[in-house]
């Protein structure tokens, strides 16, 4: 079957998803395929295709000639094919899009734009680094000499985004490296494939060639094998991955046992520091946004929200007034839910379970009911909790779901060292209205992003983002640290025709 070239990307929920390998959508090599249900309902949606190390193996030699001629074609030409894929992504707004990520990982009206519109921004962004991967020249000492460093692409990079934001992290996993001229093997969550296909379908149809982005669904029994495989295989000479630390950890020991470098993004548990001069209403803007964006399903979501004492009673009072305002159900049946459901039943149980572990260990409850409702028992509202200490499970571990914990300091040493208390190091946030002791704290906490009188959920396609080790991973993407991420310095040097080297 020939890749689609449709920018509408008029499809069927029903049809099977394929494979796409060396610009040809097709079924996997032994026929194998897996279902893919709605979360809110477990209703069965479509079949996919379940790629085998056999795909894997093709897919990876399909790049691997691929970069041979994309590693060479134009800056320009680059360019224009993701500036065109940003046109058609964003008339995907219109088209079937809204409602294939409605029913895959159950987003809410507000998450679908966000997605979209983000990913459009990726690409015009990505596109307009094509021109700054520049080299240097650098002065050499031997007479004669021209030491010249220049940037050049890797070759292939296989790459596994999540469901949880399954546009713009797709489109965010494979935009760089593309840019730079490496070319892609792409492991979509086997959650989410029909949404991560969109971003495929979108270059494909701005004029990306083939082999140069392929696309391998698997099921979840042979992911272990396949990520495996691809992660070692010598072909594939970069590897990035978003998602949980459990993973992020297994496949660096898979990179490191062969030498070869990752760009890994995983887990967050993000603070936010409320500073005793605090616009206080600001701050729980802030916190509610970043804390319960599709439902606290975002590695940038708000966990942990440490109060100067002095305002912590009437921050309190406020938060919980805007946390009970909030829409929570079915989004299947009613448009304006502001949270929905989790990506399953067993999600909601995870956390629900660290909600009533805490209580049962001492920890307050502020608000929330502690119940699970929805079709396919998915839907968990709001929780605060304070009283939390370093003992409970849920203080250590990344929640993942629509949970904040409240805390309080009396310094602001105390506030940072509260702060850094986890093995997480993603993102997080100070509220001051004294900016300059803002920046000082926002300095000293242990973040690869610190935002300053903001959510913790903020990027920008510019952006370096990532952690700073331990169970937030290491690696940027985004703007010129993706450059740096994705591409090798490589010497050439010149000596004048007729140079004499003696011992």
């Amino acid at each position: 079957m020939n890749g689609e070239q449709n920018p509408s990307h008029k499809t069927s929920l029903s049809d099977t998803q394929l494979l796409y390998i060396d610009g040809q959508y097709q079924e996997s090599s032994d026929g194998a395929t897996f279902a893919v249900r709605d979360p809110m309902t477990d209703s069965f949606i479509y079949n996919s295709a379940s790629a085998s190390l056999d795909d894997y193996a093709a897919a990876i030699d399909n790049a691997h000639a691929a970069y041979q001629s994309w590693s060479k074609t134009p800056p320009t030409a680059r360019r224009m094919i993701f500036l065109k894929a940003a046109d058609i992504m964003e008339s995907y707004l219109n088209g079937d899009v809204p409602e294939l990520l409605s029913r895959e990982v159950s987003a809410t009206n507000h998450w679908v734009k966000i997605n979209i519109h983000a990913t459009v921004g990726l690409f015009r962004e990505t596109a307009g680094l094509v021109t700054h991967i520049k080299g240097e020249i650098i002065p050499a000492d031997r007479p004669g000499t021209t030491i010249l460093v220049e940037r050049q692409a890797v070759g292939v990079v296989f790459a596994i985004s999540p469901w949880n934001a399954p546009i713009n992290l797709t489109a965010r996993a494979i935009a760089c490296p593309l840019i730079c001229g490496n070319t892609v093997v792409l492991k979509p969550s086997e959650l989410s494939p029909k949404s991560q296909d969109v971003v495929v379908k979108a270059l494909t149809a701005a004029g990306l060639p083939p082999g140069c982005l392929n696309f391998l669904p698997t099921s979840r029994e042979r992911t272990p094998e396949v990520t495996e495989y691809a992660v070692k295989h010598p072909r594939v000479l970069r590897v990035n991955f978003t998602g949980g630390d459990r993973v992020g950890r297994i496949i660096a020991g898979w990179a490191a046992s062969c030498v070869k470098q990752c760009v890994l993004e995983l887990g967050g548990k993000a603070p936010v520091l409320v500073l005793d001069d605090a616009n206080i209403d600001d701050a729980v803007e802030a916190v509610v946004f970043g804390a319960l964006s599709y439902a606290g399903q975002v590695c940038m979501s708000t966990e942990r929200v440490l109060l100067h004492r002095s305002i912590s009673e009437v921050f309190k009072t406020k938060l919980v007034k805007k946390v009970e305002s909030l829409k929570c159900g079915n989004h299947l049946e009613d448009s304006a839910v502001s949270i929905s459901g989790l990506i399953g039943p067993a999600s909601a149980a995870r956390v629900l379970d660290l909600i009533k572990t805490a209580v049962a260990g001492g920890a307050t409850l502020l608000t929330g009911d502690m119940q699970i409702t929805g079709p396919n028992k998915t839907i968990l509202g709001p929780h605060v909790l304070e009283g939390v200490t370093s003992g409970m499970r849920i203080s250590c571990e990344e929640t993942f779901g629509p949970v904040m914990i409240l805390s309080e300091f009396e310094t602001d040493e105390e506030a940072i060292a509260s702060a850094n208390s986890t093995d997480f190091s993603l993102c997080a946030s100070v509220f001051s209205r004294d900016v300059m002791r803002a920046m000082d704290v926002a300095r000293q906490v242990r973040a690869g992003a610190c935002h300053v009188n903001g959510p913790t959920v903020y990027v920008e396609a510019p952006l370096p983002n990532g952690g700073t080790g331990g169970a937030s991973g290491y690696g940027r993407f985004g703007g010129m640290a993706g450059v740096e991420a994705f591409t090798e310095r490589k010497i050439i040097t010149l000596a004048k025709p007729g140079m004499k080297f003696h011992f």
